[in-house]
């Protein structure tokens, strides 16, 4: 496989994965799939990130504790 076709196909994972995280954060059904209003809610999360260490630790600090319930989850459903 060459170069090119290699980081075309680990850009497109982080892009898949991505777009999984926005399903799954549930921002999805909550607008309606309106693309605008979600993309205006990550413009805003971006400016905050600039400016407010704060929220970069709240956040991150909920998605971390969010991936640890939903792995809880995934072993309860597998031994279910």
């Amino acid at each position: 496989m060459r170069t090119w076709q290699a980081e075309r196909r680990q850009r497109t994972k982080h892009l898949i994965e991505l777009g999984g995280l926005v399903v799954k954060s549930g921002v999805v059904d909550l607008t309606g799939d309106d693309r605008a209003t979600f993309f205006g809610a990550l413009i805003w999360i971006a400016e905050n990130l600039k400016n407010d260490e704060r929220a970069r630790q709240l956040w991150a600090g909920k998605g971390k504790q969010a991936f640890k319930n939903d792995g809880a989850s995934a072993s309860q459903r597998a031994h279910d």
